[in-house]
């Protein structure tokens, strides 16, 4: 190991031992998604995907949550959670298909379609949550259309998981125009090269892919779901598509397997914006401190907690 690179362990592990002490002072909860770097993740009191993390936002009993993530994931706990403090150490770190959808954009469609039930993909802002009828992950996105039967469906903002749903149980729904320009980078050729330089792997893939890529794979599951699936299979080697944060996961759990990632090209520059340094100052100065004005929140809370009931 270089000189730099035992300082920049060095420096890690000091930042650490720092938020751990601000962490108790605070009493914080440190929540960070998948696709974060490695060394947020390993400070994180919980990992996990945008389900799992808006339930341990709705159940925690700290008094400040600090969202390693992007924005409409703290607005999700800020929802879900009114009475703590929500932080999002950068405040710049955004998602650009949650983007996709203004809450202006869906009152129209509304307005043309009466009677259409929109589900919206929790990769929203909290405004087109409150517009919408209920929300929805990547884990749960089959169950929710699923449940709304009979009905004319929006689903907002991610036609790629909509498509996904709609086909898997066999019935059609409108599809807003948008995706993970992260995901969507990932194309068939890209899935076929891995499949050739990686003969034995099984292709794991997140629902957020284009359709092209989502047909060539062996499991097609959230973030959670792929983690499940790589631990709970026979298979030594996976070819997996999705956001790159997801490998350290994947190798803490199955420190036997071999993990490939399908493109290079699989980096969400949004997530990885969060560094310790910034999580650190967050705990220092509880901001970008992330609010949702009352009634947005409380249009928002129900169409979560639709969610969450199911």
């Amino acid at each position: 190991m270089d000189h730099g690179m035992k300082m920049d362990k060095e420096l890690l592990q000091s930042l650490a031992k720092e938020i751990e002490g601000l962490k108790r002072d605070r009493k914080a909860v440190i929540l960070a998604h998948y696709y974060q770097r490695p060394e947020i993740q390993d400070i994180a009191d919980f990992v996990g995907d945008s389900l799992q993390l808006s339930q341990q936002a709705a159940q925690t009993d700290a008094e400040v949550i600090v969202f390693c993530g992007v924005d409409f994931m703290a607005e999700s706990a800020a929802i879900l959670a009114p009475d703590k403090v929500v932080i999002l150490p950068e405040a710049k770190a955004g998602c650009p298909m949650a983007d996709m959808v203004d809450a202006e954009g869906l009152r129209a469609y509304k307005k043309r379609v009466p009677g259409v039930k929109v589900v919206c993909y929790v990769n929203s802002s909290a405004e087109v949550k409150a517009e919408s009828d209920i929300c929805c992950t990547s884990s749960n996105a089959v169950k929710v259309v699923q449940s709304l039967q009979g009905h004319d469906i929006l689903f907002v903002p991610d036609e790629n998981l909509g498509r996904y749903a709609a086909q898997i149980l066999g019935q059609s729904i409108q599809l807003w125009p948008g995706y993970c320009k992260t995901h969507d980078r990932l194309t068939k050729e890209d899935i076929l090269k891995a499949r050739k330089d990686h003969p034995f792997a099984d292709v794991i893939v997140h629902p957020e892919c284009r359709q092209e890529v989502c047909q060539q794979a062996d499991y097609i599951g959230s973030t959670a779901g792929l983690i499940a699936y790589a631990q709970n299979s026979e298979k030594k080697e996976f070819v997996v598509g999705t956001e790159s944060g997801i490998l350290h996961k994947l190798h803490q759990v199955c420190p036997d397997k071999e993990f490939y990632l399908a493109s290079k090209r699989l980096v969400c520059p949004n997530m990885k914006l969060t560094t310790l340094v910034k999580v650190r100052d967050a705990l220092i100065t509880l901001s970008p401190h992330i609010t949702v004005k009352e009634e947005i929140r409380v249009k928002a809370k129900e169409a979560l907690d639709r969610m969450l009931a199911l």
